[in-house]
């Protein structure tokens, strides 16, 4: 499809597949968006409320008002603004601890639970940068200066935690004496929310020091996590690659967060000008897609083996519970990593002109839009078998999450309407 038909194609199946079922989600009584649905759509199954599908949904409908305000959505950019406001209302009143953090799992009214009995509140710092990202969004899409203020405290206090190493991770704990790839991309990701909000604010000299930081973190994952052979390791020893890893934790890749890591590295390098930071992570955008890819059944694999294949090594200490989600779901095709293909290819096109991200594309495209979307109003069957057969299980939060298909939908509308 040419551009034109691509950007009247997304626009169709955001506003008609998508958005009506996330609609009926909104909680009217409390704020927020429920997302404990089974995987296809029929049943809400929990109304609890992850801090971490909030933050996500604010940064959305944050997102959509100001895409319909610009004329670039016909909807009515009120319903969204309105929504957002009571989401970041409800965040607001409920999510942060006394000491600056956010409690990970809320009950529908907002009352503290424990999603690891025994474990505490605080449990995943992750949690806290989709807050910031939610925040920073809806102040930049509404001037909402107090918005853009909660995040940046939030984001200095996550920062803090990272750097003393007390920052917890769950549903992916990392052990200690290691290394972790996605807390870089969560950074930086973070950073390019708030630089983004700090422009549109008007707050110039803040927007080019977390656009500064969001570069230090770019250049982090390609520097430290994409070792010679354009490959971006998952987990490393602390500070350094290690030349032969020897257990799962060190040797599973993850095709799909390398896919969504590469357009985060890629955005920065396109406002930095960074020709040589673009040609690197095309080529490890090339090499994530061709190791993920299943040649059998098409679609990409959660995890393959450093070496490709099915993920294997010994037993890392401290990282039972991570191995075991590895070992267990390897070959399951999920939604959100062929959604964030989708635009990694899009965006390296137009940065590089190689037609051969135009072919990633096109097959990314037709596996996915083959596979996942479910019946009208019930939006994707996300999580499928190795052959594309739905199933009922959980792969990370118990949740049906909007965040990576209707965030991907919305980038790839923007950069199709020109």
């Amino acid at each position: 499809m040419n551009p034109t038909d691509l950007h009247s194609f997304y626009i169709r199946h955001l506003t008609e597949q998508l958005l009506p079922f996330w609609k009926k989600a909104v909680d009217p009584k409390y704020g927020g968006v429920f997302t404990g649905f089974d995987n296809r759509g029929e049943a809400l199954l929990h109304r609890d409320k992850f801090t971490w599908s909030q933050g996500r949904f604010l940064w959305i409908w944050s997102r959509i008002g100001d895409l319909c305000r610009r004329g670039v959505l016909n909807e009515e950019e009120e319903t969204y603004f309105r929504e957002a406001k009571r989401t970041y209302e409800f965040i607001d009143r409920h999510v942060y601890l006394p000491d600056g953090s956010c409690r990970f799992l809320l009950t529908e009214e907002g009352e503290p639970l424990e999603s690891i009995p025994g474990e505490g509140q605080d449990i995943s710092f992750y949690a806290d940068c989709f807050v910031v990202m939610g925040n920073a969004e809806y102040a930049r899409a509404t001037g909402q200066e107090e918005a853009y203020r909660k995040a940046v405290s939030l984001f200095e206090h996550v920062e803090r935690r990272v750097r003393a190493e007390t920052a917890r991770s769950e549903p992916y704990p990392i052990p200690a004496g290691c290394e972790a790839h996605g807390y870089a991309m969560i950074l930086l990701n973070s950073c390019q929310a708030l630089a983004d909000a700090a422009e549109g604010l008007g707050r110039m000299e803040e927007a080019e020091a977390y656009r500064g930081r969001a570069l230090e973190y770019a250049r982090r994952i390609v520097s430290l996590f994409t070792d010679s052979s354009c490959r971006i390791r998952e987990v490393i020893p602390a500070g350094r690659p290690e030349d032969a890893p020897r257990t799962l934790l060190l040797r599973h890749l993850n095709p799909g967060h390398s896919v969504e890591s590469l357009w985060f590295v890629l955005t920065e390098a396109e406002k930095a000008g960074d020709q040589e930071m673009i040609e690197a992570c095309s080529a490890a955008l090339k090499k994530a897609l061709s190791m993920g890819w299943d040649r059998e059944h098409g679609g990409l694999l959660r995890y393959v083996d450093l070496d490709g294949g099915v993920p294997a090594g010994d037993p890392h200490p401290g990282a039972e519970r991570f191995e075991a989600l590895i070992r267990e779901t390897w070959d399951m095709k999920l939604w959100w990593p062929h959604s964030e293909a989708l635009y990694a290819c899009r965006l390296a096109y137009q940065l590089t002109d190689d037609t051969g991200f135009l072919e990633w594309y096109d097959l990314v495209h037709a596996y996915t839009f083959q596979t996942f979307p479910a019946d009208k109003g019930r939006e994707w069957i996300q999580i499928r078998t190795r052959t594309g057969e739905p199933v009922e299980r959980v792969v990370a939060l118990p949740v049906k999450d909007p965040y990576h298909i209707i965030r991907n939908l919305l980038l790839l509308i923007e950069r199709t309407a020109t």
